[in-house]
């Protein structure tokens, strides 16, 4: 990824949690290899970034609701919401992690709506992943109970930051996450803006995303999303903004302007009818795009390979134009672009110094082959079930379809009985 060529035949040399050595392969002697993987036949390739989801609290609310607007969906799911426990954001943590990792996300950008974090980072401790944890912060609307835990955790971020921040050998990083323009007010914005500012982290929002917030902030502030939160002085090269369907001309220019990041989640979109983002536009203002599955809540699965499959065929749709988005640009934007769009270069490219986040897939199987072209197999043919290693900070976390260190059958027993029971106590 990154621009450079495929190489048909190689070899990729992982030394601690970084990527050290990558050629063809007759140019590496393994002799003083610790650990030599043979991958004859599979595509070895850099780990999916997810550059905007939401695991613990979606995972517990995949398939409830389904067929309604925007709105209403964040009203009921904000039933459930209210009762989240530890023990259950927990275990629905660890349940998203192994999904993630049986399907070749390596890196994830969170934005927590659920209102307590510490179960996720206890996950990661368990299944350790390349994550940007987002705090989530809202003041008003169906969001205005947790108002006053939202202005203590900025006024003492402090906190967060030394707990957290750059931990687990750096992979696990502290963002700041105000919800929406609707679910935000003008105060909380500048404040997210000041403690980032003054901790040096980056910002993760949902932005522009549907008609009824368009109408609401056309009602509530008499302009638009991207021109209100840049007249506050928000919008800046460390903000990630999710989903953007429904920028005007005048929003791409200040994007563009201002350096604020794109994660693309094209699936989610789609089914809640948000409105599809102008990708040709907004990369010919040179906006970063990466692609994103949002939360199994709205998606219902944590699968690049779908997102990059739809995305393709929506946009060749809308722009009336086949030659629109290749498939590499696809693998690009699941890779490297959605690790410069959360703003963790570190990875998304199998380049020395790069971080270790490697997976590699079968293609040998049915729906894949015959293999005439491995970008084109890969974006429309794959599956998440073909990867089958999945090496995250130089440690592999799957081989074979087997993930390490953990009981499948308990995680899974333990995340479905926390979940009815949420459920039923909840609605």
């Amino acid at each position: 990824m990154g621009g450079a060529a495929t190489i048909e035949r190689g070899s990729l040399t992982i030394r601690g949690a970084s990527i050290v050595a990558v050629g063809s392969a007759t140019e590496v002697d393994v002799n003083g290899a610790r650990r030599v993987i043979d991958a004859e036949g599979r595509v070895v390739m850099p780990g999916f970034v997810n550059c905007h989801t939401h695991i613990a609290s979606n995972m517990l609310l995949r398939g409830l609701l389904e067929d309604v607007q925007l709105f209403e969906w964040l009203g009921t799911m904000w039933k459930l919401k209210r009762n989240f426990d530890p023990e259950t954001l927990y275990w629905a943590s660890l349940m998203g992690l192994v999904e993630m990792v049986k399907s070749g996300m390596t890196c994830f950008n969170e934005h927590f709506d659920a209102y307590a974090v510490t179960p996720q980072t206890e996950a990661l401790k368990k299944m350790p992943l390349r994550a940007t944890l987002g705090y989530g912060f809202a003041d008003r609307g169906v969001y205005a109970d947790v108002k006053d835990w939202a202005w203590k955790a900025l006024d003492s971020f402090g906190d967060k930051v030394d707990a957290y921040h750059r931990s687990g050998n750096d992979r696990v990083h502290v963002a700041l996450s105000p919800h929406a323009p609707y679910s935000c007010g003008p105060e909380m914005f500048r404040r997210v803006r000041e403690v980032a500012d003054a901790y040096g982290l980056v910002i993760h929002t949902h932005l522009s995303e549907g008609p009824q917030e368009i109408a609401y902030v056309a009602e509530t502030y008499g302009t638009r999303p991207v021109q209100w939160l840049n007249d506050l002085g928000f919008l800046k090269p460390d903000v990630t903004a999710a989903h953007c369907t429904q920028l005007d001309d005048a929003d791409i220019r200040i994007l563009a302007e201002t350096g604020t990041k794109i994660a693309h989640c094209p699936c989610c979109n789609a089914k809640l009818d948000s409105g599809t983002l102008r990708l040709r536009s907004v990369r010919e203002a040179g906006i970063t795009v990466g692609l994103a599955t949002d939360g199994p809540a709205s998606h219902n699965s944590l699968d690049m390979f779908q997102e990059m499959k739809f995305a393709g065929m929506i946009h060749k749709d809308k722009n009336h134009d086949v030659e629109f988005l290749k498939t590499r640009e696809l693998l690009e934007m699941s890779t490297c672009e959605a690790a410069k769009a959360m703003n963790r270069p570190e990875t998304g490219t199998l380049t020395p110094g790069q971080k270790a986040d490697v997976i590699i897939l079968d293609l040998d199987k049915p729906h894949c082959l015959p293999v005439y072209d491995v970008a084109a197999a890969l974006v429309y043919s794959a599956r998440a079930d073909d990867v089958v290693t999945t090496i995250c900070d130089g440690r592999i976390l799957m081989e074979n379809r087997e993930v390490a260190g953990i009981d499948e059958a308990e995680i899974r027993a333990r995340f479905r009985e926390r979940a009815l029971a949420l459920r039923d106590r909840s609605l």
